[in-house]
């Protein structure tokens, strides 16, 4: 069964280049994962400095061997003096 996640980030204002940045590393190496179905990254049109990823994995093992991969570890490192406030992830089974 696949697994799906949305991650939430809110990047202070001044910082939104450097993160995006940081954003695009991380999509563009996840996206080389094994498992990775989908691994997109999105801006809010209505709330600026706020960013989501929608993901889809394979199974919850792939899931997990992306959250302790190196350039995750990395994005979470370097993400953070750029961050409003902590991300918010939201995982679940698709329903229909």
């Amino acid at each position: 069964m696949n697994i799906y996640l949305s991650a939430i980030i809110h990047i202070k204002e001044n910082s939104m280049m450097d993160a995006i940045e940081l954003m695009k590393k991380l999509v563009i190496e996840t996206r080389k994962e094994k498992g990775c179905i989908q691994y997109d990254l999105f801006e809010d049109n209505r709330n600026k400095g706020v960013f989501f990823i929608h993901e889809i994995w394979e199974s919850n093992d792939d899931l997990q061997s992306h959250q302790v991969a190196d350039h995750m570890m990395k994005f979470r490192e370097g993400i953070r003096p750029f961050q409003e406030k902590p991300n918010i992830a939201y995982i679940g089974n698709k329903l229909f």
